[in-house]
């Protein structure tokens, strides 16, 4: 049955050229991950705080590894766009920004983040949102892009706000959170905003 929309996004948006280098405002880079990135990966991931919000924890740095290696297929496949936070001049990993649940013909991806616990309270989670958000909206096209988080997580909520993302709504009892199931907020950006 033939469509009557046209896609937002054809195939081959994304991975037609290699997944570039980003730059943040701060001195912060956004490049793609590096097998070499498993050990900060692993030691990110022993993190409470990301075992709290993200529900896993990295067991050693092959796993991390084997996430590393993920992540950099997504971008081949167009599933997912994912990148190593860094700081431009020492290439310190600071944290990860992503783009998931990619679905091209509607316009539409979910942001995720999160930063080592060394880089919390910098505006590092912000700044590197707002430069995918701007790459994702104005350079490639994307429609809407969405970010949710628990409604427990005031620190991802503040992230959202301050990288323009509107808040939508609650999602009840949406995930499940090591400690049961959380409400989640909806936040959204659209081309224009």
């Amino acid at each position: 049955m033939p469509s009557l929309i046209r896609p937002v996004l054809a195939t081959g948006s994304l991975n037609r050229a290699p997944q570039p280098t980003l730059p943040a405002d701060g001195g912060l880079v956004l490049r793609p991950w590096r097998a070499e990135d498993a050990p900060a990966v692993h030691e990110a991931y022993q993190d409470p705080l990301l075992h709290q919000w993200h529900g896993r924890s990295s067991g050693c740095e092959q796993e991390a590894a084997g996430w590393i290696a993920r992540w950099r297929a997504s971008w081949e496949t167009e599933r997912g766009a994912q990148w190593a936070v860094a700081d431009g001049g020492t290439d310190e990993l600071l944290g990860r920004v992503a783009l998931r649940q990619v679905l091209l013909g509607d316009g539409v991806a979910e942001v995720a983040y999160w930063t080592v616990a060394r880089a919390r309270g910098r505006g590092v989670a912000v700044r590197a949102t707002t430069a995918l958000t701007r790459w994702a909206l104005e350079d490639v096209g994307f429609h809407r892009l969405e970010l949710m988080h628990s409604t427990a997580n005031r620190a991802s909520c503040r992230v959202a706000t301050k990288a323009g993302f509107a808040p939508e709504g609650t999602r009840r009892s949406a995930l499940l959170h090591p400690d049961g199931w959380h409400d989640m907020h909806l936040h959204a950006r659209v081309r224009g905003d």
